[in-house]
């Protein structure tokens, strides 16, 4: 799927809910405390960044589009640390100040980039003028193209059910990321994005993809909301609608660092691309590349414009490892948009350069390559004792990595010819000596109107070879 990247500065965004400031202490760790079993810390650096709602915010802003951020604040030095730093940035800080209030402020403790300990410092807002707010976040209706709601439940968004029902009486599209488990409160909503935790708590445990996809599609239905954006973690990005077929987006192949603050990200691109004028399954890809590119930063974090559009043009969207049921319901959503399907298997226990030539050709011969991976027992039984060499997790993050490869789908059988048939491939692809009626799946794929290609691999690559002439090196050494 092509995933333009709009124009942002068209768009303009309203962001409502609980800001916060988030503080880090670095420092190095070289010794445990004599007083108790923790390590000392020698402080050298400390940082301020806005998070929750004002993350957001900050997080559109960046992106270039026109943002105006309505939250609750005290009227102390950590609200004046974020307006400074989000109008800098070019954010409007309609705040709410409290007196004898904290502004919500947390403080991480930072060694040899990880996370030591957090402290928070907050009192649940009592005395909100919740007409106040109402007031404001009506005037403030008519200047923005896309409203977000960013719920940390710390009280800013006691009237929030009031200000869904006036926003979409204005024709705002409404976000909302929700913290509270009774997703009543964010009834008529135009689209929600919670975690897999979250939902979970709101619509019932989801044993697999069809009881998710069923949970959700009740929990829309019962509350008037028009989507539900589903992030998963290493798992990617769901998107259920009412009547449309599930989009799913594997999570971008990339080492986690931290998640602090992904989901602000992801609701913050999702709305700006919204503002902007794209629609949802592409503004929804944009919203999963940024995920994968904050989760390898440290801490709050925002992404940039030219990040953003570095990753779209490396073709980031959609590549990944899908469990089978994901791969399914992946290829049902490719095949709605007109897109032929490309499938291979093997074992790729060590990756050469004659299974990524392959693989490459194999992605020309269509719009979506899907490489299944033989599982270890699998390979063990194929291959005999020793093998694989690396494990599962191992192979389909490589394969996951090449640009030519689209999704990555393990099997437990010797063949993969029960998935060829789930799958159903316009074109089965196999490299080696055989002839195409031999490749397992040929019989359903013929069946269904597909083609079975057999592809040369190139002189001189074999796993088995390269695996001999290691051992011959190893024992010539001992």
């Amino acid at each position: 799927m092509k995933t333009p990247v709009p124009s942002f500065d068209r768009g303009r965004v309203l962001v409502v809910g609980d800001v916060m400031l988030d503080r880090y202490w670095h420092g190095v760790t070289s010794r445990i405390s004599p007083e108790a079993p923790v390590p000392v810390v020698h402080v050298d650096t400390s940082e301020e960044r806005p998070g929750g709602a004002a993350n957001v915010a900050l997080n559109t802003a960046v992106l270039g589009s026109r943002t105006r951020l309505l939250g609750v604040t005290g009227d102390d030095e950590a609200a004046g640390s974020l307006e400074a730093q989000l109008g800098a940035a070019g954010v409007d800080c309609r705040f709410q100040k409290l007196a004898n209030t904290p502004t919500v402020t947390k403080l991480r403790v930072i060694s040899r980039h990880q996370q030591l300990i957090r402290l928070d410092f907050e009192d649940r807002f009592q005395a909100i003028d919740a007409g106040r707010l109402l007031a404001e976040f009506r005037s403030g209706l008519a200047d923005c193209d896309v409203v977000v709601f960013s719920d940390y439940g710390k009280g800013t968004l006691v009237d929030v059910t009031a200000m869904i029902a006036a926003a979409r009486q204005a024709g705002k599209p409404v976000l909302v990321d929700p913290k509270a488990p009774d997703f009543s409160r964010y009834r008529g909503a135009s689209i929600i994005t919670p975690n897999l935790a979250e939902f979970e708590l709101a619509a019932g445990p989801c044993a697999d993809e069809q009881s998710l996809r069923d949970n959700g599609r009740e929990l829309l239905a019962r509350y008037g909301i028009d989507a539900l954006l589903l992030t998963r973690g290493d798992q990617g990005m769901t998107l259920l609608r009412s009547h449309e077929t599930p989009l799913h987006l594997p999570a971008e192949t990339r080492e986690v660092f931290d998640v602090t603050g992904a989901g602000d990200t992801v609701i913050a691109v999702l709305a700006a691309a919204l503002a902007a004028g794209a629609e949802l399954p592409e503004a929804t890809a944009l919203a999963n590349i940024a995920a994968g590119i904050v989760v390898g930063k440290l801490g709050t974090a925002s992404v940039s414009l030219p990040e953003l559009q570095r990753a779209v043009q490396r073709g980031g969207a959609g590549c990944g490892e899908l469990t089978r049921e994901q791969v399914l319901v992946a290829v049902e959503e490719a095949r709605a948009r007109g897109e032929r399907i490309v499938m291979t298997n093997g074992c790729f226990d060590l990756l050469h350069a004659g299974h990524v030539a392959c693989l490459r050709q194999a992605r020309r011969m269509g719009d979506r390559l899907i490489v299944a991976v033989n599982d270890d027992a699998s390979v063990s039984r194929l291959k005999g004792n020793g093998r694989p060499l690396n494990p599962l997790e191992r192979r389909m993050a490589v394969l996951a990595g090449l640009e030519s490869v689209d999704w990555v789908v393990p099997f437990s059988e010797d063949t993969p010819e029960r998935l060829i048939g789930e799958i159903r491939p316009d074109l089965l692809v196999k490299g080696g000596d055989y002839r195409p009626e031999q490749i397992a799946g040929y019989d359903c794929v013929t069946r269904h109107g597909g083609e079975v290609v057999v592809l040369g691999y190139e002189d001189g690559c074999s796993t088995s070879a390269m695996i001999e002439t290691i051992r011959r090196r190893d024992s010539r050494k001992s």
